[in-house]
């Protein structure tokens, strides 16, 4: 693999504090850590706790614990997401005109029968694109995408891992929200904030996230913001095939056997390495195995 500079690569690894790391964010936080080794890169933190509902107290110190036991290092300070309203505000006003109210309740959405997107999130039908209706208030924040056939409406881009992807914003996603209900920011609009504020050049992250790409990517463009490279790894799932989460119980990681828990998230990116004695020695060995697993991977 060409090797980048310190400089032209900074990835990171952003998890929400909605409870401790398991099996399937070890996977993540160890694809996007040996993306940055390989390339003799940065590797960002970010605590992303902009729905402040589901933060659990006490959670985000503890997952900073869990990655320093598993011997990851991350560089330069820990970026907090609840700490950074301003800077999503002031990116939302940068957004002018393409930015309306929405007084729709969720029910009233999901009884147009658009459709759900792949994310499960009902499509919005554009109720409110010309103003909110007589008796309606302002509910939310949402961000017009084009029509379907006009320039931009479909977005697309190389994943690193599962090649060309692409969506049609009109009709797959529909006009997306950037301020919530609740008066929380959305995931949609921080995430991409916080990117581009970073400097983050390569995103390596769970497939759960792949189908909010090209909405990502849809804001960079608006707001003039580079888009990075994208690799999304496989998910982790139950035996009954659901994604493995904190909302449907999955384990803490075993802390005290940290060899353990780190072979089998290597097992399962298909790592072929051979056993380590120790955590140091770990990230030598399965540094060299991605380089090697990513070379496997279609151009």
């Amino acid at each position: 693999m060409k090797s980048e500079s310190v400089s032209s690569y900074i990835g990171r690894f952003a998890p929400s504090p909605s409870g401790p790391l398991h099996a399937g964010s070890l996977v993540a936080a160890m694809a996007s850590y040996l993306d940055a080794r390989a390339h003799e890169g940065q590797w960002l933190l970010r605590i992303e706790d902009i729905d402040e509902a589901r933060t659990v107290s006490g959670a985000a110190h503890d997952i900073e614990a869990a990655l320093h036991t598993f011997g990851m290092r991350w560089d330069g300070p820990v970026l907090i997401q609840s700490q950074r309203k301003q800077h999503y505000r002031n990116a939302c006003d940068r957004l002018g005109a393409h930015v309306y109210a929405c007084g729709c309740s969720r029910k009233e959405i999901a009884d147009s029968r658009l459709g759900v997107a792949a994310d499960g999130a009902a499509i919005y039908p554009g109720t409110c694109r010309n103003g909110l209706a007589p008796g309606k208030i302002a509910r939310a924040l949402r961000v017009r995408v084009p029509d379907r056939g006009q320039d931009g409406e479909e977005i697309g881009f190389k994943d690193r891992w599962l090649g060309w992807q692409s969506q049609h914003l009109a009709s797959e996603a529909g006009d997306f929200v950037l301020k919530r209900a609740d008066g929380f920011w959305a995931y949609q609009l921080a995430v991409v904030v916080d990117d581009a504020e970073q400097g983050v050049t390569h995103i390596v992250r769970g497939a759960d996230l792949l189908e909010s790409t090209e909405r990502q990517i849809y804001l960079q463009r608006l707001l003039g913001y580079p888009t990075p490279s994208y690799l999304h790894v496989p998910l982790v799932k139950h035996t009954d095939g659901e994604k493995l989460s904190k909302q449907n119980g999955a384990q803490a990681l075993d802390l005290s056997r940290p060899l353990d828990e780190l072979n089998r998230a290597a097992e399962f990116l298909g790592l072929e390495m051979t056993t380590a004695t120790e955590v140091a020695a770990f990230w030598e060995l399965a540094t060299s195995a991605w380089q090697r697993r990513l070379a496997q991977l279609p151009t």
